[in-house]
């Protein structure tokens, strides 16, 4: 599974080939979420709401670079 990103026990994942609206995952202990990448607030999933605002921040730190 191709790990982006691993910081405050969350990984964030892409699959390249998956298909649809851009986005990645988002895993925190039990806690599963797909995030848009041109709207990280937009999810399905849930995370603990500081995970949450954790992996907005760092999708919108990071969001430049998606589309190099």
């Amino acid at each position: 599974m191709p790990e982006v990103s691993r910081f405050y026990g969350m990984v964030i994942r892409m699959y390249p080939r998956e298909h649809g609206i851009p986005h990645f995952h988002a895993h925190y202990g039990e806690s599963r979420a797909s995030v848009m990448i041109d709207d990280p607030r937009r999810m399905q999933g849930r995370l603990p709401s500081r995970a949450q605002r954790l992996v907005v921040e760092w999708a919108l730190l990071h969001q430049e670079s998606y589309w190099l």
